[in-house]
């Protein structure tokens, strides 16, 4: 069990990288761990590095593995979290989330005019249904 670094409560994305580097894991082999462990094997070490960096903060099903895997307690983890998350070190940067040049429109609001499945051309002409 690796302690955090000092009394009080430090972020998560550096707890997490001392806690791999004292197994002497890489991104790729905690990737691997958390998979095998949890059963669900489309996490990649890209994840891994995202909550090290602090990009990202993981959810609570991948805190609870990630304190089973690097057998931190699960308490030591949330609190990091929660610290990151006060802290306000995550960049929301995911698909949708960006608001910088070239993401005008909000993730999934499609300009007038733009047609699509469900969709109708601009002034929302109604549909109709023909049987046979």
């Amino acid at each position: 069990m690796i302690p955090p670094a000092s009394p009080r409560c430090t972020q998560l994305g550096p707890l997490l990288a001392r806690c791999r580097l004292a197994r002497g894991w890489s991104q790729q082999r905690a990737a691997a761990e958390l998979c095998a462990a949890a059963g669900v094997p489309t996490l990649s070490r890209h994840e891994i590095s995202r909550w090290e960096r602090q990009r990202r903060v993981p959810g609570g099903f991948w805190l609870g593995w990630l304190a089973v895997v690097l057998d931190v307690p699960l308490v030591t983890l949330a609190e990091a979290a929660a610290a990151t998350r006060r802290a306000g070190s995550t960049r929301a940067t995911g698909p949708g989330r960006a608001t910088g040049p070239g993401r005008a429109t909000p993730r999934g609001v499609r300009p007038a005019g733009r047609t699509g499945p469900g969709r109708t051309t601009r002034g929302g002409g109604a549909r109709t249904m023909t049987t046979g």
